[in-house]
């Protein structure tokens, strides 16, 4: 059977006004608007209005609104991917604690690219957000300049910045990396080897690499060419890592991770090698994902207080809007979470050099 086409308009309803709400409710527009935006207005006017706006699925009209209130109501984010948990987390409770002050959230993702976040961030303004969430202290310097002269208040999270005008919600990545560092260390580890996220513009994983340094140069130690291989957070990327970095003679007896995802990667490509973990090789990680602690063995890692550092950022931006004082810097603590991948060198792989016996 042959289809007919018909070039007949479908009929749209007429969207409901402001002024059909005040007449429903029979108040003003000016009561309406009161009621809406979360003014003081008295019973029984006040239920009166909410009950039309419900019977006639009235939606305030966002663009009069920021025209009136000079604000939009809504807050950006950029973050490098959503293909992470330890972002998605962040955004739910960004976007919880912004809606509890109804807020709205906008997001946006760089892939790890300061000329896509550069653009992003161009575009969420445009778009009328009120402030701006960052990932880490890696933006280029002209959309930093530009947030700073329109006044939008932005914050960065993950990461701590000297600039102490801007405002920042994170920790020490360096410190924290150093930290998972001195464990293998005092665990009799010598031989130790990085699987790193990839550093081209992530401030955050170059931090960690060079935390790692500090922590086994204090030891009197480097960290060679061979044994440093930097890696996409995915786990195909990281079993490929750790296969490089296992073709090394000799072979490292411990691995630092940049995240729990190039960790995760680690374990499964050290059971594909036939590798026993711990007791043939170490593996930490870095966030505590959830599943961190479900993994066999259970991975050592280290926490990152991921609820608290996004909610609290969120709670700075609503400061600096309502034009209050805010701390400009916030200080997180990283935690060492021990589990059941890190173990004692086995005996006899303690030195640098060392080999295994035959």
């Amino acid at each position: 059977m042959r289809q007919r086409s018909s070039n007949a308009r479908i009929p749209v309803a007429r969207r409901p006004r402001i002024e059909d709400v005040a007449a429903a409710a029979r108040v003003s527009t000016a009561t309406v608007s009161r009621v809406l935006n979360g003014q003081a207005v008295r019973e029984p006017a006040r239920s009166r209005v909410h009950a039309a706006v419900a019977a006639l699925g009235y939606v305030p009209n966002a663009g009069a609104r920021a025209l009136t209130l000079h604000r939009t109501g809504t807050v950006g984010a950029i973050v490098p991917t959503l293909d992470n948990a330890i972002f998605a987390k962040a955004i739910d409770a960004l976007q919880r604690r912004l809606a509890q002050d109804r807020l709205q959230l906008l997001i946006a993702t760089s892939d790890y690219d300061t000329a896509a976040e550069d653009v992003q961030g161009r575009t969420l303004v445009a778009r009328g957000v009120d402030a701006l969430v960052l990932c880490g202290h890696g933006q280029r310097p002209p959309l930093l300049d530009f947030l700073r002269r329109r006044g939008l208040p932005f914050v960065h999270v993950m990461t701590l910045g000297n600039d102490e005008t801007d405002l920042s919600v994170g920790f020490d990545n360096r410190r924290a990396m150093a930290r998972a560092a001195r464990h293998l260390l005092e665990l009799g580890h010598r031989r130790i080897a990085m699987l790193a996220g990839v550093t081209r513009d992530n401030d955050r994983a170059r931090a960690r690499v060079e935390g790692a340094r500090d922590a086994l140069r204090s030891a009197r130690l480097s960290l060679p060419a061979e044994r440093i291989v930097e890696r996409r957070y995915t786990l195909a990327d990281a079993r490929d890592g750790l296969r490089q970095l296992m073709s090394a003679r000799p072979r490292p007896t411990a691995v630092l991770c940049g995240n729990d995802v190039l960790a995760f990667g680690a374990l499964i490509e050290a059971h594909h090698l036939g590798l026993r973990v711990p007791e043939q090789l170490s593996i930490i990680g870095f966030d505590d994902l959830e599943l961190a602690r479900h993994v066999s063995p259970a991975l050592t890692t280290m926490r990152v207080p991921s609820e608290t550092m996004w909610t609290l950022a969120a709670e700075r931006l609503i400061g600096a809007l309502r034009g209050e004082p805010v701390p400009r810097r916030t200080e997180l603590e990283v935690e060492l979470i021990v589990r059941e991948s890190t173990a004692r060198v086995p005996v006899g792989l303690s030195r640098p050099g060392s080999s295994p016996r035959r």
